[in-house]
């Protein structure tokens, strides 16, 4: 048994997942919008419509940049199919602190903490956050969660008050 049980909800992208997203008919979909291809939440970055055959339906094909690894990805599907649309939200966070690991610590809008988002150690942002916040500056970020997973969008020094 030993440390596996503690690895299960991690694992789960597509079981659990169904709150996580909603269907939308495939013709509905627009570039920039966003779609699960393969599984994955993704922005639509390119989307081309087929003449529908002797006996089929018009063919959508979609091709979309994954939210959180920038990996490409490509569906076809018919038109009056559904697709799953994933649920993403931004929210920004005012940065705490960053661990050595690359675990940030963040303030929520209701003054509680949040320790689980992490950025790359060694990444620009890593860097330039951790060296602003030594010269005492102040940093937002911008988490964009989606299916269960949660990842740093964007950052920028807080207005000062």
């Amino acid at each position: 048994m030993g440390d596996d049980e503690h690895h299960h909800e991690f694992e789960s992208a597509s079981g659990s997942g169904a709150s996580a997203t909603y269907p939308m008919q495939c013709s509905a979909l627009r570039k920039n919008g966003h779609v699960v291809l393969k599984g994955r939440p993704c922005k639509i970055v390119e989307m081309s419509t087929s003449k529908t055959g002797k006996h089929g339906h018009a063919k959508v094909h979609l091709v979309g940049v994954d939210i959180f690894t920038n990996k490409k990805l490509e569906d076809i599907s018919p038109s009056t199919h559904n697709m799953d649309v994933p649920h993403v939200t931004r929210t920004e966070f005012t940065v705490i602190d960053c661990a050595e690991d690359g675990y940030l610590s963040l303030m929520t809008s209701d003054g509680s903490t949040k320790d689980d988002v992490r950025i790359e150690k060694g990444s620009e942002m890593y860097n330039q956050i951790v060296s602003g916040i030594e010269e005492g500056k102040e940093y937002l970020v911008t988490v964009v969660s989606a299916m269960g997973e949660e990842a740093v969008a964007a950052f920028k020094e807080a207005p000062r008050s």
